[in-house]
């Protein structure tokens, strides 16, 4: 009998893997974190330390949520139904400004927790004090891509912006070689970032093998602002700073053309959908279908609570389908399987972690859900890929499993204590109400 260190079993595997390769009553094996064998029937022939029981459900790669800022799930509801620009100057920024490490860390908690509850088990952000938010990712034990945002005016976290950089660097180095967190370098967008920081971004990007990630974009204001500006469009200033190529990660890409979106697949840009959040700003309909069509590689985000206003990438998922079917008029664009595909084994490509994550075959990092399909509004089920889509929520996830760690067992966390951060959430909640109460009325 072959000893290996769990056992996830009794569900439907959906490896999601170049063929969809399914597998009616299966389990999957993980050794030393990865997935060391996928079979159909009882692994009678395996021993394992630990068994999770899928109850006849669905075993399927866990989610990849591939934008996000994770802290900001203490501004949810904060500012809702104002355009972006009101959204950043009046509210966001100001109380950005006076936000210190353990906010971040607490904030990073909650969502952290958010997420393992709705089946995301990698996820990227883009925020201040990002040291926290890998902090918290390593505590929780979710996978992460992390990276200091990069203004041209100060910062609450490290001050002048010629300090950015140097924080970024220090950043690489603290998580060089760990399991679960990785770093990217991100300047927040063109119209915060001057083109001299964008190159040195890029440089330092460079050196170090790791992505470049930027808003890009995202309203016609940004667009507009770019050609008053530098009198390009933002993909035509992109390409003038240097910055298209495959270690670019684009998220939002709303305004763009067909001569854009050829230019975008041409050099290798990866490209992040952020649908929620798109229309809750009004921003716009980001081109799926057509950036899909070019090659492009596209992944999807909940962009930050304080403009979605959750982190359930099942509800996203839901609306991505749909939103593009409204708009399109036609219902068989962004089918089922595409988006389920854009959730975890095209998001896992876009963040540059497809050959380890994203799909579930042996030898990749054991990254896995089970979803319950034992309920009202599952039953009856003719397509699994059609229910996870249009059906499931985030709440119907039951174990979840990151590097071959169970972080989530019968729906109760394994690595934090969820009402203890809730305490801490609300507190600081406090504090964000005196500060706008301070700013709003002086």
């Amino acid at each position: 009998m072959e000893s290996v260190d769990l056992i996830v079993t009794n569900g439907t595997v959906l490896t999601m893997d170049e063929g969809l390769s399914t597998v009616p009553d299966g389990f999957v094996c993980v050794r030393k974190g990865r997935i060391s064998h996928i079979g159909s029937g009882g692994p009678g022939s395996f021993a394992a330390d630990r068994t999770l029981d899928a109850g006849g459900g669905l075993i399927l790669p866990g989610l990849v949520n591939a934008h996000t800022h994770a802290a900001m799930c203490l501004f949810r509801g904060l500012a809702d139904d104002l355009p972006l620009m009101d959204w950043l100057n009046r509210y966001i920024f100001p109380v950005e400004s006076r936000l210190d490490a353990d906010f971040v860390y607490t904030g990073s908690l909650l969502a952290c927790a958010e997420m393992i509850l709705s089946g995301t088990t990698t996820f990227c952000d883009m925020y201040l004090f990002e040291n926290e938010v890998a902090r918290a990712a390593r505590t929780a034990g979710v996978r992460c891509l992390v990276g200091e945002v990069l203004y041209d005016f100060p910062s609450p976290n490290y001050g002048p912006p010629e300090e950015g950089l140097a924080y970024v660097t220090d950043m690489i180095e603290r998580w060089r070689g760990d399991p679960l967190v990785s770093v990217a370098v991100e300047p927040h967008s063109l119209y915060t970032c001057s083109p001299d920081l964008l190159r040195k971004a890029h440089r330092l990007a460079r050196s170090n093998g790791l992505p470049v990630i930027l808003h890009l974009a995202e309203t016609e204001t940004e667009t507009e602002t770019i050609r008053e500006r530098y009198g390009k469009s933002p993909v035509e200033h992109l390409a003038a700073v240097g910055l298209l190529g495959p270690d670019l990660i684009a998220d939002h890409c709303v305004h763009l053309n067909q001569r854009e979106i050829e230019r975008l697949a041409r050099h290798g840009v990866r490209a992040v959908h952020n649908p929620e959040s798109n229309m809750k700003l009004a921003s716009g309909v980001s081109p799926v279908p057509e950036l899909l069509a070019q090659g492009v590689t596209v992944g999807l985000g909940t962009d930050g609570c304080a403009s979605n206003n959750n982190l359930d990438l099942f509800s996203e998922m839901d609306t991505a389908a749909k939103l593009h079917k409204v708009h399109s008029s036609d219902p068989t664009v962004l089918d089922a399987v595409t988006v389920l595909r854009m959730a975890t084994i095209e998001g896992a490509r876009a963040l540059g972690m497809a050959a380890e994550i994203g799909s579930l075959e042996v030898g990749k990092k054991a990254d896995l859900i089970t979803v319950d399909t034992q309920r009202p509004h599952m039953t009856p089920m003719y397509n699994p890929y059609s229910h996870l889509v249009y059906v499931a929520r985030g709440a119907d996830v039951v174990h979840s499993v990151i590097d071959g760690r169970p972080v989530m067992v019968d729906r109760q966390l394994q690595t934090l204590d969820v009402e203890a951060v809730m305490d801490r959430s609300n507190e600081k909640a406090e504090r964000v109400r005196r500060w706008i109460g301070s700013h709003t009325n002086p």
